[in-house]
């Protein structure tokens, strides 16, 4: 029987930088007029985790950048 992942497995590794390389290569697969179409649903899926992924990573970069200007201004 196959072992369900948890949220945190199934989430690409590495920083941004790798993660928006790797998301460039899956749409480059994806554009492959020989690639069938199991292997195109698959970078699919890889695909659209990566972006949720990287969208979390920039989401969370924001809200540290508005706790440091909340917190540079109430220094003045």
């Amino acid at each position: 029987m196959a072992e369900k992942k948890t949220k945190a497995e199934e989430m690409p590794q590495g920083g941004f930088e790798e993660q928006y390389e790797k998301l460039e290569e899956v749409l480059q697969n994806m554009q492959n007029p020989g690639v069938s179409l199991q292997e195109s649903f698959d970078n699919y899926k890889e695909g659209m985790k990566l972006v949720q992924s990287l969208n979390d990573m920039i989401d969370g970069i924001e809200k540290e950048v508005k706790v440091l200007e909340e917190e540079d201004g109430e220094e003045e």
